[in-house]
Parts: C-alpha cells; structure tokens; sequence
C-alpha cells in the first residue's frame, strides 16, 4: 500500500516537473535562442561598462541609463568593426594572389608527388591541367548529380544567410533591452527561487560571477599578450601581413582551436604566397609552435589559472555539445556555460555525498 502524498510533496513534484518542461522546451527551442543566447552573454561582459557610466555624475547630472547603454553598445560594436576591417583586407589582398600562385603551385605538387603515385599504378596529373580533365570528367558523367546537390546546397545556403541575417539584426536589439534592465531581470529571477532555496543560490551565483570575472579578465589578458607576439614575431619574420594575421590570431584565441587554426592557414598562406622556399613555413611553424607553448604552459596557467578546470577531453565535449545545440554560438559560450554546470555540479555532489541515500 503505498504512502499518500503531503501537499508539499505534491506541490513539490508539481513545480520540479514545469522545471524540467521549461528547460526540455529550452533546449528545444536550441536554434532561435541563439540570438538571445549571444545577447545575455554580452550583456553580462557589458554590464559593469554600463554600471560604470551610469554612475557618473557630471555637476549633480547623473548619465540616464539608456544613454550608457548606448554608448557602451557604440563602443563594443565599434570594437567589432575595426576587428572586421582588419580581417578584410587581409582576404581582399591574399585570395589574388593565391589564385595566381595556384597553377605553379599544383605544378610543384605535380613534380613532387606525380613519380610517386606512377609507381603505385596512379595515373593522374596534380597540375592545373590534370585538374581541369578530372573535373570536367567528373561533370560529364555525373551532370544531374552535381546540378541537383547545387540546387540543394544554394537552398540550404540562402536559408543559413537569412538565418545569420536575422541573428545579426535580433542580437543589438536583444542586448539593449538586458541592458537597460539588467538588475530588474536579475532581480525577478530571484524572486522566483524558492525561499527555502535563496541563500544557496544566491551563493552559487556569486560563486559563478567570481568565477566567470576571472575568467574574462584573464582572457582578455591572454589575448593581448598573443596578439602582440603573434605580431611581433611574424613581423621580425618578414611578413607583409604581420600586423592583421598576428591580431587575429590573439584577439580569436579565446574561440578554442579556432584561433589558432585560422591564424595558422593565414600564415601559411602567406608563406607559400611570399616566400619562394620553405623558410616562410618552417617560420610559421616554429613561431605558431613556440605560440602554443607559450599560451598552454604560461598565460593560460598564470592569467586564467585552473579555474574552470576543464581538462581537454571535457573542453572539446563541451565544445561539440553547444555546437550541437545552439549553433556556432553555442561554440562560443561552451566554457564559460561549462564553469556555470561546473559550480552546480559541485554543490549537487557536495549535497549528494551529505545525503542519508549515499551515507546510509
């Protein structure tokens, strides 16, 4: 015969369900939160730039806060642009330029690895000429294929631009509203918390804010310090795009992997393009090597410290899981959401490892 319930456990089970409902709807709903997802996190990096304005006071007249949050959004998009007009012209200069340099660099390609396959029963020319007969070969036979994945993918593409579109214009709109009514937010979500639950997740949340502070605060720092030695040390290399490559590869460090990768393509790329040997590759290789070494031993450890404590296997799990959920943004926010899970995972182990199920 089982125990009737009281009708705090009934309202308990009641409210824990809507819980689960609400974030089962959440990560349903993963693909369109991503602007908003995007517009709280900047939100909360803002913030305290907005605080700091509002709290200005000029002969008795004190900063509105909507003017704040204005000229604190002009600022940060500001910041964005000039990263984007330095990343164009890099492109604009070094796809050119590339395009000429591919047929003799298919013909060095040809030269260094054609013997090879002839020797293992591989007929096939890697120049631009060979290139060119295997495609159209392949068109030929296979014409309504190509035609039909063309179709697909130009659909497929025109709705990620709209959708990327769409994203780009809800973002500035989503992160003025949080911005102007930052703590009136944070104050109503408090609210909702269970008395019985306030103080520890008022504790929680501060424990997440010092955490992420930190975090951000050293981060920044990392990027600084990586985007002058990227800089600096492609620059004493000899290479025309020091300044924009090595920038970038700092300032996009905090994108795991992606940084790195894409500053190390920039590189090479400038190396094959430049340089008629291999000493611009070998340069890369030993100035984006000694970068790692450099980021993963000493500015990682001393400016951001362990205090995400993510070891790399749980890094690229986090990275693929917000992939997965919320897009390339959801890339972008996996740390600093992983230290978030991390600080309620170790109060719900702590308060697991006090219960009378585990002691018992």
């Amino acid at each position: 015969m089982p125990f009737p319930l009281t009708l705090e456990q009934k309202q308990t089970a009641f409210w824990l369900a809507v819980w689960a409902a609400f974030f089962f709807l959440l990560v349903t709903l993963g693909p369109i939160l991503t602007p908003f997802l995007a517009a709280a996190i900047f939100a909360y990096a803002l913030n305290p730039g907005v605080d700091a304005l509002h709290r200005l006071r000029l002969h008795r007249w004190q900063l509105p806060r909507a003017l704040a949050v204005v000229l604190v959004m002009l600022l940060f998009f500001a910041a964005l642009t000039a990263l984007v007009l330095i990343v164009v012209p890099v492109l604009q200069k070094e796809i050119p330029l590339m395009q000429a340099q591919i047929p003799a660099f298919l013909a060095k390609i040809n030269d260094l690895l054609g013997p090879r396959l002839q020797e293992l029963g591989v007929k096939i020319r890697l120049d631009s000429t060979g290139i060119k007969k295997l495609v159209s070969q392949q068109m030929a036979t296979s014409g309504d294929e190509i035609w039909s994945a063309a179709l697909n993918s130009a659909r497929t593409g025109g709705t990620a631009v709209l959708g990327w579109l769409a994203t780009l214009v809800l973002i500035p709109v989503v992160l003025f509203y949080l911005l102007l009514d930052w703590h009136a937010m944070l104050a109503r979500i408090a609210a909702c918390v269970p008395r019985r639950w306030i103080g520890a997740t008022v504790a929680m949340a501060e424990e997440v804010d010092a955490l992420l502070a930190q975090y951000l605060r050293g981060q920044l720092l990392v990027m600084l310090v990586l985007a002058v030695y990227y800089s600096a040390a492609l620059g004493i290399a000899g290479f025309e795009v020091a300044l924009p490559v090595g920038i970038i590869t700092g300032l996009l460090v905090f994108i795991p992997y992606l940084g790195f990768g894409l500053g190390l393509v920039l590189a090479l790329i400038s190396a094959v393009l430049q340089f008629n040997d291999l000493s611009g590759m070998v340069a890369v290789a030993i100035i984006y090597g000694a970068g790692q070494v450099i980021e993963g031993f000493f500015l990682t450890p001393r400016l951001v410290g362990e205090r995400i404590g993510l070891n790399p296997l749980a890094v690229i799990f986090a990275l693929m899981a917000f992939g997965q959920l919320f897009g390339f943004v959801g890339v972008l926010l996996a740390l600093p959401a992983s230290a978030i899970l991390m600080v309620a995972f170790k109060h719900l182990r702590s308060h697991y490892l006090r219960s009378s199920f585990y002691n018992a």
